[in-house]
């Protein structure tokens, strides 16, 4: 699969890197910077400022991670895919990709890549998505490809997968201990609409009570790393 290619000219390809850890940030940078025709014009680990950096670096490529701070980074690739289409995206996270992988490539990606796997093959996953392909592990994309039925025992990873994208994100931000109020706040929604939220997530995971939702989200959150 390809889309349409932008600056494939002469000169290096510029690279953005959006990720709130400080320190993957510089390891990827680093492996950046160490090939041809490639460099790094920025990085931020924040939402707001990765969309002032992304509109005045103007990178030929996005590197995004799914958690950010102040937003999620499936939006972030949202409003980059309608603002900015000529900027590519590769997702990486630590984040499991049979969750990720699909959402992140229907918000606009042209990659994902799995953070514990980025040290050796992300140069292969920026490469082939500066050409203007989509970058998937081999097991994903033939899973995204075949469609199998998920055979698997985990009920509830499965009813996680059946939550919007948003739904995912309040999950997540439950997860984390986050309040109604600061989710709306950080996700610039109201709190009934948060509430909201939180009562389809109950539905669809079947659950009866909130500390029950809690207790689940907050170590979902911790078995994603």
């Amino acid at each position: 699969m390809s889309r349409s290619q932008p600056n494939d000219g002469p000169g290096k390809r510029r690279i953005l890197i959006v990720d709130d850890h400080p320190l993957v940030r510089a390891g990827i940078a680093a492996l950046i910077e160490g090939e041809p025709g490639l460099e790094v014009c920025g990085g931020t680990g924040t939402f707001h400022e990765a969309l002032t950096l992304l509109r005045h670096t103007v990178p030929d490529l996005a590197i995004v991670d799914i958690s950010l701070a102040h937003g999620s980074g499936l939006e972030l690739v949202k409003r980059l895919s309608r603002s900015q289409p000529n900027i590519r995206v590769l997702v990486c996270s630590m984040h499991e990709e049979s969750l990720f992988a699909q959402r992140a490539i229907n918000a606009g990606a042209m990659g994902y890549i799995n953070k514990q796997e980025a040290t050796a093959h992300v140069i292969d996953a920026i490469r082939q998505v500066l050409a203007g392909k989509i970058y998937l592990s081999r097991r994903m994309a033939e899973c995204m490809t075949y469609r199998q039925p998920d055979t698997g025992s985990a009920a509830g990873l499965c009813s996680v997968r059946d939550l919007t994208d948003r739904e995912l994100e309040v999950f997540s931000l439950v997860g984390r201990g986050i309040s109604t109020s600061q989710i709306a706040e950080q996700l610039h929604i109201s709190g009934k609409t948060v509430e909201s939220h939180r009562e389809n997530i109950k539905k669809k995971l079947d659950m009866r009570s909130s500390s029950e939702l809690i207790r689940y989200a907050a170590q979902w959150v911790y078995e994603q790393g």
